[in-house]
């Protein structure tokens, strides 16, 4: 049994012997004793291997050595493309993906590889385009807040308030919610949407409305009971 088979053997027996596949790949390959073709099978062999294993980077390495070896190893070119979205090179995967396709149009493995790399490739870009838009619109309220000569503290108290954050509105104005603390009753007033041209005056009388309206509800409750 040649090295090559041996190796395919311990293969077949699972994770355990994958490093025996690998030590008996390698020894085939370093007699540089077979032709360009069977050498590339090889290292497509232990390229398959450490895919197998999570050694993406040497994975790829060895099927690019294989491709090298012959250009047309449609598994070659599979397990490289394979590694490569491992690696999130996605554009190099599709680009090796096309490549066997042109030598083995009706290969069904490197068709659904190449459809992963586009939904995946898809993903990407739709995550980019949100962190650059959420990016830029934090660049917009920090400048905005500079520009007025304002200061940005650390969230407190964001078990009351939530994730709130400063906007602008189309009339460059700024919005943000102001939590009001009551120590002396542990109470708190939450205004969501507080308007940098409005004045505190008339949150706290509409409040103070509210406040009044809720004790006046209660008496009259309690007198009718």
């Amino acid at each position: 049994m040649s090295r090559q088979e041996l190796g395919n053997e311990y293969v077949k027996k699972g994770k355990k012997h994958y490093s025996d596949a690998i030590d008996c790949y390698t020894r085939a390959i370093n007699q540089n004793a077979l032709s360009d073709a069977e050498q590339s099978i090889l290292c497509s062999n232990r390229a398959h291997v450490n895919l197998l294993l999570g050694n993406y980077r040497r994975a790829l390495q060895d099927a690019e050595d294989a491709i090298k070896l012959n250009p047309s190893n449609v598994k070659a070119l599979y397990r490289a493309a394979k590694a490569s979205v491992f690696l999130n090179l996605l554009a190099e995967a599709k680009r090796l993906c096309e490549k066997g396709l042109q030598h083995s149009s009706s290969n069904e493995e490197l068709k659904k590889l190449a459809r992963h790399i586009d939904i995946q490739k898809s993903e990407m870009e739709r995550r980019d385009a949100e962190v650059s838009k959420a990016v830029s619109s934090a660049k917009i309220i920090v400048s905005a807040f500079e520009t007025r000569g304002l200061k940005i503290a650390k969230p407190i108290y964001q078990e009351l308030t939530g994730l709130r954050k400063p906007t602008l509105d189309k009339n460059n104005i700024l919005h943000w919610a102001v939590l009001l603390l009551y120590p002396e009753v542990m109470s708190s007033d939450f205004i969501e949407e507080f308007c940098e041209t409005d004045m505190f005056s008339a949150h706290l009388d509409m409040i103070s409305f509210v406040i009044y309206r809720y004790k006046n509800d209660k008496v009259k409750l309690l007198n009718q009971m």
